[in-house]
């Protein structure tokens, strides 16, 4: 029996520079490295971070860009498309202004500044250190 994971919905990101990405997202969001597969000239096969907020266990599966295969066909970098997305994760934090402070002290650049959301919750939407969007906040629906 294949065992059923702790989410039902990973994201899946490539990074240029996936062990520097992998760096960033653990100190600024608070993952945590889960199985690090590494390959040649310091590429990332694949990566499985995991997050335990207190609302919610979560993944991000992540490689190195740029490695090709069927999968690499379909995936460009934010910096290909103009910075432009076709889909952002949204990250369920207890406390959005420490995450802010660590991601602005990171160099995130900030899109949506940090605010209280009219249908709830606080939070903000920045680009990480490759351009990918993420917007952070207390808001669980």
């Amino acid at each position: 029996m294949t065992p059923i994971p702790a989410a039902a919905l990973i994201p899946c990101l490539r990074y240029r520079d996936a062990p520097a990405a992998i760096d960033w997202l653990c100190r600024v969001f608070g993952f945590e490295r889960h199985l690090v597969v590494p390959g040649e000239s310091g590429a990332i096969l694949h990566a499985e971070l995991k997050i335990d907020t207190g609302a919610g266990i979560g993944m991000l599966m992540l490689g190195s860009a740029g490695r090709g295969g069927a999968y690499g066909e379909v995936m460009v970098q934010p910096e290909d498309i103009r910075g432009r997305q076709t889909q952002t994760v949204y990250l369920i934090v207890p406390d959005a202004d420490a995450v802010h402070a660590r991601a602005r002290a990171a160099g995130a650049a900030m899109l949506i500044e940090l605010n209280d959301e009219p249908h709830g919750g606080r939070g903000f939407t920045c680009r990480d250190l490759e351009d990918h969007v993420w917007s952070v906040g207390t808001y669980a629906p």
